[in-house]
């Protein structure tokens, strides 16, 4: 697995479909309270795992990547809540105390 955060996520994942990986795009539709990314962030995943960008600083990412990989298999979009009241967000590390909602898609 390879990660990067050189170039803009978008140009990766433009990149990476031309090259012809298979690629989910992660993109942080809304965020309330403490949220350490901003709406519009993107994380880009490719079907082995790599990835580039961020949608959480960390706290969510991983959580991130294992749902884009299911979106990669199975070609269906899924919008992802986390927030401190789940308590799956403090499985994963959300402890912010906000929440976020991450659209995952899969592109090409």
């Amino acid at each position: 697995m390879t990660v990067s955060v050189t170039m803009d996520p978008l140009l990766t994942a433009e990149s990476w479909v031309k090259s012809g990986r298979s690629v989910a795009l992660a993109t942080v539709m809304e965020t309330w309270g403490s949220a350490p990314r901003q709406a519009g962030s993107h994380l880009v995943i490719d079907g082995e795992g790599n990835f580039e960008g961020s949608v959480s600083g960390g706290c969510v990412e991983g959580a991130v990547i294992t749902e884009a990989l299911d979106v990669i298999a199975s070609g269906q979009p899924k919008m992802l809540d986390f927030g401190v009241a789940d308590e799956t967000a403090w499985r994963i590390g959300l402890s912010c105390g906000g929440r976020i909602r991450v659209y995952v898609e899969r592109l090409g």
